[in-house]
């Protein structure tokens, strides 16, 4: 999602459960299934970090962190929710929210912010944390445990960098080879 997109669509929500949830997606990088199986003592709210002990796609546990929107989002929901749920997400009748449920509130906010018509999903939101965390400068082999991915490959094909980010790495770059501040030899290969 482009971040302007982002802004408008978190400008609709003024539901406190499902902001909570829509930003830990986006702030987590946390695959659906995960958000919703989520148990509230998971969650270290003091350290901003979840843990996933077992991710059922890949059966890989790990750790991910969020971003003080998202706990913002977070305690405000917990300060609503019932304290003796130790699901983070229900609906009315104190039963784990579906991917169906979910997936029909994103559709909801995404009409809401005029932003339908764009093909979202709630898989996007999940695309778009690596995306934008690539962008800010985090390196691919940082980003890898945070999605959970067995491949370095795959974590490449979820994250795109911009056209301005690939435009500063370069000048950033030839900035310090005008600087002439690399050094060693280069080996010509014959092979090559």
């Amino acid at each position: 999602m482009a971040p302007e997109d982002v802004a408008q669509l978190l400008s609709v929500i003024g539901n406190t459960r499902n902001r909570a949830l829509i930003l830990m997606l986006l702030r987590t990088g946390m695959r659906i299934g995960e958000l919703l199986a989520l148990r509230v003592q998971d969650i270290d709210l003091k350290e901003q970090k979840v843990f996933i002990y077992e991710a059922k796609k890949t059966g890989v546990g790990r750790v991910v962190y969020f971003s003080a929107d998202a706990r913002d989002a977070l305690v405000a929901w917990l300060d609503k929710k019932d304290p003796r749920e130790d699901v983070l997400a229900y609906g009315k009748k104190y039963e784990s929210i579906t991917y169906a449920a979910a997936l029909v509130m994103f559709v909801k906010y995404l009409k809401k912010a005029g932003l339908l018509h764009k093909g979202y999903t709630l898989h996007c939101l999940r695309h778009t944390f690596a995306s934008e965390l690539l962008n800010a400068g985090m390196r691919l082999e940082t980003l890898q445990p945070l999605l959970g991915h067995t491949s370095l490959e795959v974590t490449r094909r979820y994250a795109r960098l911009t056209d301005k980010t690939r435009e500063e790495e370069y000048f950033r770059a030839m900035a310090v080879i005008e600087r002439g501040e690399i050094h060693g030899n280069y080996r010509f290969d014959h092979r090559l």
